[in-house]
């Protein structure tokens, strides 16, 4: 790992919002290959990556659908 990294392991929480790119909901292929893109850049200077991947609206809008909306909520 390079020592001139200024931070050599990051947590990075990725929005749900983030990647449904112009879609109205759901993920957009597009988006989500552009974020892996720029993950990728810093994996490649040696940065350790923690992803959190947020998805809270995508299954809240499963519990309009019949889901119990604490389960949804705790996805």
């Amino acid at each position: 790992m390079s020592s001139k990294l200024r931070y050599q392991r990051v947590l990075l929480k990725i929005s749900g919002e983030a990647l449904k790119g112009s879609q109205e909901s759901g993920y957009d292929t597009a988006a989500v290959e552009a974020t892996v893109a720029r993950i990728a850049e810093a994996r490649e200077l040696g940065v350790q990556i923690a992803l959190v991947v947020g998805a809270g609206n995508i299954w809240r809008g499963a519990a309009a659908k019949g889901m119990d909306r604490v389960t949804a909520d705790h996805m």
